[in-house]
């Protein structure tokens, strides 16, 4: 999708001008680039609707038939790799943990409308197949420890 760019100074000083160049914006969507934060996106409350709408459809769509038919598990076990190349370091075993773990926080937040928790979902996973790609720390953390190690040290504190 193509998106029309203005800059923060721009939607402030020429408010009505900026807001009419989302009207006829492909797409309905302005970047609002800012120097000195993280840039803003700028769209109708109507657009914003309609691409939570789509988004939580095909959520539902997608969890149904995780949950009637073990073939779908099976077929997305198998189609991952080309989504998220790097489950390639993950056992076949954890990516299903991996499958359904995604699907049941995909069901849990679209309830929400809240997207966050796919995607740390999603991030827990990466990391930990960037561990296991690593022969080093794959073997560190798979060593057999005596229990609980203690509590951690707060990162920036001297113990």
């Amino acid at each position: 999708m193509a998106v029309d760019e203005v800059s923060f100074s721009d939607l402030q000083l020429h408010g009505k001008a900026t807001v009419e160049r989302l009207r006829k914006s492909p797409g309905q969507v302005l970047l609002v680039r800012r120097r000195d934060a993280e840039d803003l996106v700028l769209t109708t409350a109507a657009r914003a609707e309609v691409e939570h709408k789509a988004a939580s459809v095909t959520t539902q769509m997608f969890v149904a038939l995780m949950q009637r038919d073990p073939q779908v598990r099976e077929l997305v076990t198998d189609v991952l790799p080309d989504v998220f190349p790097w489950v390639e370091f993950l056992s076949r075993e954890e990516v299903q943990e991996f499958v359904v773990e995604l699907v049941s926080t995909m069901r849990a937040a679209d309830s929400l409308h809240n997207p966050t928790p796919v995607v740390q979902v999603i991030e827990s996973w990466r990391h930990t197949a960037e561990v296991l790609a690593d022969p080093v720390l794959a073997k560190i953390l798979s060593s057999e420890t005596d229990g609980d190690l203690g509590p951690v040290e707060r990162p920036g504190t001297i113990p």
